[in-house]
């Protein structure tokens, strides 16, 4: 083997060893960031079981503002131990999704396994309180992806407990309350009555100019 044969082998296992080196150094810092957690909260005009339903009815995520469909069926109540799919709305891809615990009426905790180096825990709670019923979505993330991660998914988590509260609202409105039914109707029922307003006016109009005009025609 020639020397530069030597040269060009001993500059590849450097650049290795440069490229390991740096490699777990940025590892290391990465594993000493802290977890990331933060809790949102809103406040629903909805019954605490009203707002559960709409916690563990996993099939329907209408309203969540990171998961568009899960592979959840119809009516399955989640238990711990429940492993399932979801599709975000930021990647086309399924993640899987692990129920870690489910205290009915008060708490559901799930946990998230999307990509490798990050970790990420999300909780939900529900509570009465004076004001209303109160609902909290808490999100934690661990690993040393996890700072990019949260700058990514943040503005939507932000948003889950207030959507949660209104979906669970306007479920209650659609379904448990006859004043806005009776409203829904006569508000269907004003364009049908406001039209045939106008056509009987209109009717009377010609009516009237006809009747105007009859004498002079038989004069």
């Amino acid at each position: 083997m020639t020397d530069r044969s030597h040269c060009i082998q001993a500059e590849l296992c450097g650049g290795r060893a440069m490229v390991g080196f740096w490699s777990r150094r940025i590892r290391w810092n990465f594993r000493d960031i802290p977890p990331l957690a933060e809790t949102y909260q809103a406040i629903s005009a909805a019954s605490v079981d009203d707002l559960w339903q709409k916690v563990v009815d996993l099939a329907d995520v209408s309203w969540h503002p990171l998961i568009t469909r899960t592979n959840v069926p119809q009516g399955l109540i989640p238990k711990p131990g429940l492993i399932y799919q979801a599709v975000s709305r930021l990647s086309p891809f399924p993640v899987q999704i692990f129920v870690e615990r489910v205290s009915p009426m008060e708490l559901l905790s799930i946990r998230i396994l999307a990509i490798p180096g990050v970790e990420e825990r999300v909780t939900y709670r529900v509570e009465s309180t004076l004001c209303g019923t109160k609902v909290s979505y808490s999100v934690t993330l661990r690993g040393w992806l996890s700072p990019i991660v949260w700058s990514i998914i943040r503005p939507y988590a932000a948003k889950v407990a207030r959507e949660l509260a209104l979906a669970a609202e306007q479920d209650l409105i659609n379904a448990n309350n006859p004043q806005y039914k009776s409203q829904y109707k006569r508000r269907k029922l004003d364009y049908p009555d406001v039209f045939a307003t106008l056509v009987l006016w209109q009717m009377g109009f010609h009516v009237m100019t006809w009747l105007d005009r009859c004498p002079r025609t038989l004069g």
